[in-house]
């Protein structure tokens, strides 16, 4: 697996730990960032090629975690 895809499939990954965490739905994170649920459902699937950084921002600062919680 290329780095750029595994980065992908990590920051996928930790996002929906940390919604799962917060006992947010895709639906219910999506309103509270103001993210798509499309958005946020292919970020978590790492089917999207490179979420934005302000899109990150918005996910990060709607659970309350920092932006290397994603990245780890």
């Amino acid at each position: 697996m290329k780095n750029k895809e595994k980065m992908k499939s990590q920051i996928g990954e930790n996002l929906k730990i940390a919604r799962l965490k917060k006992k947010f739905s895709q639906e219910s994170l999506a309103k509270q960032s103001g993210v798509t649920l499309h958005t946020i459902s292919k970020i978590e699937a790492g089917a999207t090629g490179d979420p934005r950084v302000l899109t990150l921002e918005k996910l990060v600062k709607a659970l309350n975690i920092k932006i290397d919680d994603l990245l780890k």
